[in-house]
Parts: structure tokens; sequence; C-alpha cells
């Protein structure tokens, strides 16, 4: 009898070591083995009943053997033996049928078990195959997402991509504009330079000019050949005295050792006032636009004075030194006919300096004002700016050298500007307008006077 169940044993073996993946994904091969498995306990039943039927059949045979021997003694002790011995195999056998019969019940029981746990796992696989099914429908979603997701990125970065483009010609286009706009302030700067050299170049001519149309105008007479050592640049003869007006301008564009040169001239003229006849008064004058970077106007030596002037102040100066002449006889003045006179000039020099000086100040705060709103206003509006500033044209009053400047009419003028400035809010009151403008230093210690205050008022506030 063949007793080989090895498919039994395999699959006891494969059923112990089962896992989750096997029970969902290898059910097939436990199938398989379970089918095999089967097929040897058929055969297990089958010798089962054969045995049964062989125990039956010779238990008929005993019967007929008992029967047969009753009457044959040694035929009786051998078939005694026999069946003994049948007897004994029989036993043996019915135990090992028993032992089978509880293994089969137990894989019976163990093949149900296996049943109920494989429709358990064919449940579950079917509850797995729809939430697989549910994860490809989500995978699937995500992936057209995905897809959408990387279609409108592409879009936005080429969106990106021609907004950086466009933004680069901005930035090309500002720079240019930038450039230019340094190139022509720059540009501008050098041809304010270039005309400065060349109105400081022509400082001396303008100068000499200027003196002898004024001279020519109000009768004083111009020396072109002086009669003592030296050449100024202008001499004038005033009741017999030479006056002597140098015409002094920088040698560059640097400012900065301007006022020492003018210091250092101050010595230089003492050649002409050791002359005999030369008026102990000298006059240098220097460009309007280099006003700002004198601090001294006024130089009192020991022998001599120097004093420092702008071409504007020529006329001015020239008449008052001719009103000198008119005093003749000097010396029948009373004592307090002189003091008027020297007041009277006293004062007139320091009015012509400080209007020099505020002109001055007031020429730099307008420069500053025209650099900042070249530097600061928008470029479209500087545009519209420079458009209207070469529409305007300012025409000042022409003067007529045969017609006198009316102090009536200029009183008049004043008088109408007063009341059109109070109409409009603005104050003119002549008490404070001076106490403003005399806060505009002159000299060193009014300088530092005019800091004191300021610092005062400062800490007032």
């Amino acid at each position: 009898m063949d007793s080989n169940f090895d498919s039994l044993k395999r699959l006891f073996d494969t059923l112990k070591g089962v896992g989750l993946l096997e029970r969902l994904f290898g059910w097939g091969k436990i199938k398989s083995q379970l089918i095999d498995a089967s097929a040897d306990l058929q055969r297990l039943i089958s010798a089962n009943e054969n045995l049964k039927q062989e125990n039956t059949r010779l238990e008929r045979q005993m019967i007929a053997t008992q029967a047969t021997l009753s009457g044959l003694q040694d035929s009786y002790q051998r078939l005694n033996t026999e069946a003994q011995v049948a007897k004994e195999n029989n036993n043996t056998i019915v135990k090992q049928n028993e032992e089978r019969l509880k293994e089969l019940t137990t894989l019976t029981e163990a093949n149900k078990n296996y049943l109920r746990r494989g429709q358990e796992l064919s449940n579950e696989l079917a509850v797995t195959r729809q939430k697989l099914e549910t994860a490809e429908t989500e995978v699937q979603r995500a992936r057209t997402q995905i897809t959408q997701l990387n279609k409108d990125e592409e879009f936005k970065k080429q969106d990106h991509a021609k907004a950086v483009a466009s933004l680069m010609q901005i930035q090309d286009k500002l720079q240019r504009d930038r450039e230019m706009e340094i190139h022509n302030r720059n540009q501008a700067e050098i041809d304010r330079i270039k005309k400065l050299k060349e109105t400081w170049s022509n400082h001396e001519t303008n100068v000499q000019n200027r003196i002898k149309i004024i001279c020519t105008k109000h009768g004083v007479e111009y020396v072109d050949k002086v009669p003592f050592k030296g050449s100024p640049d202008n001499t004038l003869k005033i009741n017999d005295e030479f006056i002597i007006f140098d015409a002094k301008s920088p040698a560059n564009d640097d400012l900065s050792n301007f006022p020492s040169y003018i210091k250092n001239q101050t010595e230089s003229v003492k050649k002409y006032v050791n002359e005999e006849g030369v008026r102990r008064e000298v006059f240098l004058v220097i460009p309007t636009n280099t006003l700002d970077r004198i601090e001294q106007f006024e130089y009192r030596l020991a022998d001599y004075s120097v004093y420092i002037i702008s071409h504007d102040a020529l006329e001015p100066i020239i008449l008052a030194l001719r009103r000198i002449e008119d005093y003749a006889f000097a010396e029948q003045l009373s004592p307090e006919e002189r003091e008027n006179i020297c007041r009277v000039i006293g004062k007139f020099i320091h009015l012509s300096k400080r209007r020099i000086q505020i002109d001055g100040f007031f020429a730099k705060q307008f420069f500053e004002l025209v650099y900042r709103s070249e530097a600061e206003l928008p470029k479209d509006i500087l545009d519209i700016v420079v458009e209207f500033e070469k529409s305007e044209k300012l025409n000042p009053p022409i003067e007529k050298r045969a017609k006198q400047i009316s102090l009536k009419e200029l009183e008049q003028d004043n008088n109408r500007l007063k009341n059109e400035a109070n109409q409009k809010g603005i104050l003119t009151e002549e008490s404070l307008l001076s106490r403003e403008i005399n806060k505009i230093a002159l000299y060193s210690t009014d300088i530092e006077d005019s800091k004191n205050r300021d610092q005062t008022d400062l800490f007032s506030r």
C-alpha cells in the first residue's frame, strides 16, 4: 500500500509559514496544494476502505476456517496460529486506521478552517481589489492634475520669461536714459565750466571796457598810460589822484585757492601806492560768480587799504569817488562836513558790499535750486519744465545813457510792489527784512556772531 502523502506535508508547511502578502497574492499556490492534499486524502480514505473490506473478508474466512478446522486438529492449530497472527495484524491495522481517522478528522477540520480562512481572504482580496481600483482611480486623477499643473507651470515659466525679458528691456532703457542723463549733466557742467573759464579769461577786458564806458558816461578821466612805474590794469584820475582798479580772476575752475590768491594780490599792489599821486585805496575787481568764495572784502593794511568789489559795483563806486572831486577845496571844509562825507562814503561802501554779498548768496541758492530741480524732478516733469523754460524770456529795463534814472519813479515802483506784496500776504516790513538780511555774515566776526545767534534761536525754539 502506498503511504506517500508529500502533498499533505507540503500543504501543512506552506500554511505554517503563510504571511499577509501570500494570503493576498499567493492564494492560487495554496489552492493548488490544497487540491493535491485532497487527492492524498482521498487515497487515504480509499486505503482505509480497502482495509475494512480486507478485515471483513478475513473475518468471514476465519469463520469458514473455524468450521473447517473443527475436524482437523492440525489444521486448527495452524489456522489458530494464523488467526492469532491475523488478529494481531488486524488490531495493528485497526489502530493505524483509528490514528489515520483521527488525522483525517484533524485534516478535515483544518481543511474547513483553511476553506473558511480562504473565503475570508477572498473577501479581503475583493475589498483590497476595490480599494486598489479606487487608489488607481485617484492615482489617475492625480496624474491628470500633475499633467495640468505641469502645463500651467510651463505657461507660468513662459510668462515669467517674457516678463523678465520685458523687465530687462526696461532696465536697459532706464540704464541708457540714466547714462544719457549723466552725460547731459556732465556736459552741462563742462559747458558751465567752459563758460566760467571764458568769462574769467575775458574778465580783464570786460572790466576795462566797462570802466571806460562809465568814465565816458560820467566825465571821469581814464588814464591809458600812467606816469609812474608799473602798469596797472585800469587807472582813473580824480581830483589829481590816480585811483587803481586791478582786474583779478581765477586761473582755473578750482576756486579753493582763490581767496589766498586775492590776499596775496592785496600785498602786491603796494608797489603802486608807494608812487607819488596814487590814492592809497586800491580796488580789486573780481567776477560776480566768485563772490561766494570770498570771505573778506576789505583789507586795511599799514599804509593803504584794498577793497574787493565785483564787476557790477564799478559804476556806483566810481560815482562815489567822483563826488570827492566836487570838494576840490576839502581843506576848506569844516570837521563836521568832513565827517558827514566820510559817513556817506562808508555807508555807501558798506551797502555796496552787502549788496554784492547778498547777490552772491542768492546766486548760490539759485544755483542749488537749479541743480536740485534737474536731479530730483521726474524726467517727464523735467522735460515739460525745460519746454516752459525755453518759451520764457526776461527783458530787464533798457538803460538809456541820455536819460537819468528818476528817484521818484523808483519810489513809485517800490510802493507799487509793496502794495501788491501786501495784497498777496507777503511780509515786506523793512525792519524785519533788514533784520533777516543782516543775519548773512559779512566779516569773520559776523560769521561767528551769526552762528551763535542761530544756536541761541535753536535752543530757544
